[in-house]
């Protein structure tokens, strides 16, 4: 049973859920459409009624909630082979991932570099050339990422350095066909994998 002050409470908390899944089916370029096209929903436009931190409240309680768009990938790149079989590294393709903050996704001049003469009869590799003679790079989405409001400076390079395994935080991509999101990259998640590897839990450190 509720307590009368508790029934409002329950009935203000609906109210905001009820909004905020309006606003997210209604929206243009909603979380649903992007769903299924894979493209990010559009922004929305910036209320002076909405903090900073989010610029509606349906995007508001998507990053609570954790609803995340599943990205659609131009090409099927599926990594098993290249890892299984070839035997190749993370950073073969992912070039600068202990040099600097970012992985980087890889260009098309990477995958040409092998595929102008391997597997060039299979569909998914004329696509990549045709992207390769248009000048163009492949439009791969992105997989993993913080909301703007967490104000998280990832940098891959100290971890490499460190020798914390890709897996770690990738999962097992080597046994995926086109990459997933696996790992919930919390707070709790790195806190915890740095307490355990005694590693700075500083602010600071992940928060600038």
């Amino acid at each position: 049973m509720f307590t009368h002050k508790g029934k409002w409470k329950a009935i203000l908390f609906a109210a905001v859920i009820t909004a905020g899944l309006a606003w997210k089916l209604g929206s243009e370029g909603g979380f649903l459409r992007s769903q299924s096209t894979g493209a990010r929903p559009s922004p929305a436009v910036t209320s002076p009624l909405f903090t900073p931190a989010h610029s509606s409240l349906g995007e508001a309680i998507r990053h609570f909630f954790g609803f995340r768009y599943e990205p659609v990938q131009p090409i099927e790149y599926t990594h098993k082979p290249h890892i299984e079989k070839l035997q190749l590294q993370c950073d073969y393709c992912h070039q600068a991932v202990a040099r600097g903050p970012r992985a980087t996704i890889p260009g098309v001049r990477i995958c040409m570099s092998c595929h102008e003469f391997i597997a060039t009869d299979r569909p998914v590799i004329q696509k990549v050339a045709e992207y390769y003679k248009r000048g163009e790079d492949i439009p791969w989405q992105r997989v993993y990422g913080w909301n703007e409001e967490a104000h998280v400076r990832f940098n891959h390079a100290p971890h490499v350095r460190a020798q914390v395994q890709c897996a770690i935080c990738h999962g097992d991509v080597g046994q995926m066909t086109v990459a997933q999101r696996v790992v919930d990259h919390t707070m709790g998640f790195c806190v915890q994998c740095h307490t355990a590897r005694k590693a700075s839990n500083d602010c600071l450190t992940c928060h600038y």
